[in-house]
């Protein structure tokens, strides 16, 4: 008695790795957030050293806790971003180098123009800047950390 086993052809190996828009917003905001980390570094050290780490009561020159604080921030932002652009489809719109950008003025806006003034002011930092805080080279930073987070986003979405 002869039997048959049906046999069948193999299927493509291939697979694909959905990333979810937080965790594109996290990987792009972590790339921004090195970048402006060294134009900070290099232009604006005592922003590094000093401003950001008074932001939590730590007395500097502390650079490696500047940053510490500035990475974690670049990545809460950055998944920020990724929710609000998943959550809007504006990954699709094709414009999403350009929603980076714009996020990026904003967020020198909001956080470094207005928040970080007022916050040095109530942690008592010597140095406390004006308010608002118009400053050029933080706002050509956050650019730079919308920017690449934007073409970073794009990349791994």
């Amino acid at each position: 008695m002869a039997s048959e086993t049906a046999t069948r052809e193999p299927t493509s190996t291939e697979s694909t790795t959905t990333i979810a828009p937080w965790q594109a917003g996290l990987v792009g905001g972590l790339a921004g957030g090195l970048v402006f980390g060294a134009m900070m570094s290099a232009m604006m050290t005592p922003v590094m050293e000093m401003a950001i780490p008074a932001l939590y009561g730590i007395e500097g020159p502390a650079g490696l806790a500047g940053w510490v604080i500035h990475m974690s921030n670049s990545a809460v932002l950055g998944v920020v971003f990724g929710i609000l652009a998943g959550s809007a489809g504006l990954e699709r719109s094709g414009l999403i180098v350009g929603v980076g950008l714009v996020y990026g003025a904003a967020l020198w806006i909001a956080l470094a123009a207005i928040v970080m003034p007022i916050w040095l002011g109530a942690v008592g930092f010597p140095a406390t800047p004006p308010l608002p805080n118009v400053n050029a080279m933080s706002l050509v930073g956050h650019l730079a950390y919308g920017l690449v987070l934007g073409i970073v986003y794009a990349s791994v979405r």
